[in-house]
């Protein structure tokens, strides 16, 4: 049960509150920030938790039932504590979250704590970004163990799958650019698709050190699903490895895996299923 000090309570219940939310960050590497949608920097409880980062909460829900509940926190990528290369990373997915109501007129009547939840999806703009708090129920919708599936579970070229990365994975440089996205290497021999849904790493220019999926290959041209944050020039250098779009026949044909395909490609579809329930 939640205990609230009597000074807080009083506080709560009256016409003027001076009323802040606090938010204590612990990542899965051990990391804790803090941070507060005060217009100042508050010590609470020996955690600092910092204003710059200017954080403003959407509306909380919740629901008796079993229900993932959700909430979205906004901020701008005005500090050093959080940066868009760390969220992009993934340094923040699966983050502890924990949110407190304190009067910051007086410290001393404690606080209200009213959440707490992991970091669900993030998504990044030019200068900010959304992260979905989820409640402590939306553990209970992930799915634990392996399901039946048409195309294969494993990751190109992790244990499971046992394809060598180093074998498909080549070197190139880039010729001709049209945006953040597209890119020409003349260079390329490559068949049409080879490359789609393969990962590019960028090894100089700009954009060094940073990797994108590639969408879509086909005579020396690439595609790649997102927009690089700085632009592509020609002489940047990257590498980049085949693509695996997880069906039995690429498994077969490309990379002569089958022995390791880790899906069920004879499994019955939905129109099977549908036809099989009309005929009953």
């Amino acid at each position: 049960m939640m205990q609230v000090s009597a000074a807080l309570k009083n506080h709560l219940a009256g016409t003027v509150t001076t009323l802040a939310t606090l938010w204590r960050v612990t990542r899965v590497d051990g990391l804790v920030m803090g941070f507060t949608d005060h217009d100042q920097d508050i010590t609470f409880g020996g955690q600092v938790y910092k204003a710059a980062t200017g954080f403003t909460p959407t509306a909380l829900s919740s629901s008796a039932a079993l229900a993932v509940d959700n909430l979205e926190i906004q901020s701008v990528l005005d500090t050093d504590d959080i940066t868009e290369e760390d969220l992009s990373a993934g340094l923040y997915d699966g983050a502890t979250v924990d949110v407190f109501l304190v009067n910051y007129a007086d410290l001393s009547a404690g606080c209200l704590y009213p959440r707490r939840g992991t970091i669900g999806e993030v998504k990044v703009s030019d200068h900010g970004f959304a992260a979905e708090l989820r409640g402590m129920v939306g553990a209970y919708s992930a799915n634990v163990g392996q399901v039946y599936s048409p195309t294969c579970r494993a990751d190109f070229g992790d244990d499971r799958c046992g394809v060598s990365l180093r074998r498909y994975s080549v070197a190139g440089t880039v010729t001709a650019v049209t945006d953040h996205r597209r890119f020409t290497d003349s260079g390329r021999t490559e068949d049409s698709g080879w490359f789609t849904h393969g990962l590019l790493t960028w090894t100089s220019g700009a954009n060094a050190g940073r990797a994108m999926e590639v969408k879509g290959y086909g005579g020396g041209v690439f595609q790649l699903f997102l927009p690089m944050r700085s632009a592509i020039a020609p002489g940047d250098q990257y590498t980049v490895y085949a693509g695996c779009n997880r069906t039995f026949q690429t498994c077969k044909t490309k990379f002569g895996n089958v022995v390791n395909f880790r899906g069920e490609p004879h499994v019955p579809g939905n129109d099977f299923l549908i036809r099989a329930a009309d005929k009953s």
